[in-house]
């Protein structure tokens, strides 16, 4: 091991050469660094805090509490419950290896139930089977298990618990094994190897002499030389994309542990979900938990932390470490001495120590809305109280006064520099700015669905537009990309065709509704603007 960065690492390079050590007794193990351990471990940690009343969970408790709870030796992993709520009805908040649109599709037509089900699911799901349509019949074949021929019962045995296909490379050894005449556990290993690896050369006549063991050994066993061949066949064509089972079924646990905590303890595998998503996937995520029920606090200065917390009637409170120019050691500032429950006591506390709690920071929490509690009446609006306190900071009481006077306006932030401030600064979109209680109202009244739930046969929608692209047909003719958002998704594309240059118009962060067309390929889009495209406020 080496620290590299502050990051324990191992040295050995990926793909390294270390087949000449096999033969020597040893044995190389891949430990693969997971951010979905991090989640694991938040998750046990935010339930430890809010089911036993652990105020600080120590790693050691963590693991505890894995151990009695959550090891594979000890949980359930035939839960019927955990299956049905993620696996089949698409439940899937940061569940490992269905965090892709496809795979989750997938999943639920195949509808596991076990874990050697979900390792099928997921080795299935990789672009060779893809290609070779094996999902679409694997689904078939789950659906009318009673159709399923075997050779015999000893290719039922090995293969029966991935509905008569070879998903695995071990089923490939096994089946050479048992069916082969004399060939040996290393041979049918050696055997998976050179299928898997494409070996030629010497490898070609290994490979060749296996063989006619085999079809030696299966007409021993009264199966005809052309099913004999036509099967190792099938080895050679299924060896191309079979997974190691092995591997398949350690990842599959750990999907399994994480559809489990999110099954038992929603609300603390949601905060943990949350806290793990990069920025680039944070208003997605955020999208996603509310999508499945969950209400999100706006981060304020005196009930956020460093991380998502749980808060009262299925909330999740946004971390002040969400906002952007807001360093660590602002962040320890605030923790250490709030409540903030005046502009004065946010700006005047002796024990602050304000070269760390600075203007840049200041202005960094007033921007992202997380100062509104301390928006008194003195104030007109957040503008004013960002010109008074923020922007030209005032160093005492006396000079806060005279700002307050000083800097009075009758106009506050306009609603579009609001929305750019709160999603630029926290990476998550403020519908509650842009959706009105009317317009919800109105939306729920004539049953418009957000884009994330169209519906094909309906194929009308509300979003709300985020930006314009314009682009040019080859053929010299007008197009726009319009990126939109709506509650249910993240940012949504649009083909716009058909424009008409100075009369088409699409205002942001303004609520529409349309009649949209849909490819798998290309997405949605409207052949008018002005036919199709209605503002609703």
């Amino acid at each position: 091991l080496i620290n590299s960065g502050g990051v324990i690492q191992t040295p050995w390079s990926e793909g390294q050469n270390v087949r000449h050590l096999e033969p020597l007794g040893f044995i190389k193990f891949d430990l693969l660094g997971l951010s979905t351990l991090e989640m694991i471990e938040s998750c046990v940690r935010h339930l430890l805090k809010r089911e036993v009343g652990v105020a600080n969970p120590t790693y050691l408790d963590i693991k505890s509490w894995y151990d009695k709870n959550l090891h594979p030796d000890i949980l359930d992993l035939d839960d019927k419950s955990v299956y049905d709520h993620v696996f089949h009805k698409g439940n899937f908040v940061g569940i490992f290896q269905f965090t892709n649109n496809g795979a989750q599709t997938f999943c639920k037509q195949a509808k596991p139930n076990s874990i050697i089900d979900i390792s099928a699911v997921t080795s299935i799901y990789r672009p060779g089977p893809l290609s070779a349509k094996v999902d679409q019949d694997y689904v078939k074949a789950k659906k009318d298990p009673e159709n399923i021929h075997y050779v015999n019962d000893i290719v039922k045995e090995v293969t029966e618990e991935t509905a008569g296909f070879l998903i695995f490379q071990e089923q490939i050894a096994l089946l050479a094994y048992k069916l082969g005449k004399g060939i040996t556990l290393d041979e049918a290993n050696l055997l998976r190897k050179l299928l898997t690896k494409k070996g030629t050369g010497k490898g070609a006549q290994e490979k060749e002499r296996i063989r006619v063991k085999f079809v030696d050994g299966c007409m021993e066993k009264k199966i005809d030389r052309a099913t004999a061949n036509a099967m190792w066949e099938k080895f050679e064509f299924f060896s191309g994309y079979g997974f190691c089972k092995s591997h398949a079924v350690s990842y599959s646990l750990l999907s399994y542990q994480c559809a489990w905590l999110y099954y038992y303890y929603p609300e603390c595998w949601s905060a943990a979900f949350l806290d793990k998503e990069p920025e680039s996937r944070k208003e997605a995520a955020v999208n996603l938990v509310q999508k499945y029920g969950f209400g999100i606090e706006k981060v304020n200065i005196n009930t956020s932390t460093e991380q998502w917390e749980i808060g009262p009637n299925k909330t999740l409170i946004q971390p002040l470490s969400s906002i952007k120019g807001l360093g660590v050691k602002a962040i320890e500032q605030i923790l250490n001495n709030r409540p903030f429950n005046t502009p004065e006591e946010l700006l005047f506390t002796e024990d602050v120590v304000y070269s760390k709690l600075n203007k840049k920071a200041l202005e960094a929490l007033c921007l992202a809305g997380a100062m509104t509690s301390l928006v008194d009446e003195r104030f007109t609006g957040l503008k004013h109280f960002w010109l008074s306190c923020v922007k030209n900071r005032p160093k005492t009481r006396k000079k806060l006064e005279t700002h307050i006077n000083e800097f009075k306006v009758d106009e506050d932030f306009t609603p579009e520099r609001r929305i750019e401030d709160i999603s630029s600064r926290t990476g998550i979109y403020p519908f509650d700015l842009v959706l009105t209680s009317e317009l919800r109202t109105a939306i729920e009244k004539y049953k418009v669905p957000p884009l994330g739930n169209w519906d094909k046969s309906l194929k009308y929608a509300w979003f709300i537009p985020r930006e314009v692209i314009k682009r040019k047909t080859k053929t010299g003719r007008e197009y726009w990309i319009v990126k939109v958002i709506d509650e249910t998704s993240t940012i949504t594309n649009i083909r716009c065709w058909g424009i008409i240059p100075g009369s088409d118009a699409i205002h942001l962060n303004r609520v529409y509704a349309s009649a949209l067309d849909f490819h798998p390929t290309w997405g949605y889009s409207t052949k008018s603007i002005k036919s199709n495209f209605k503002l609703l406020g």
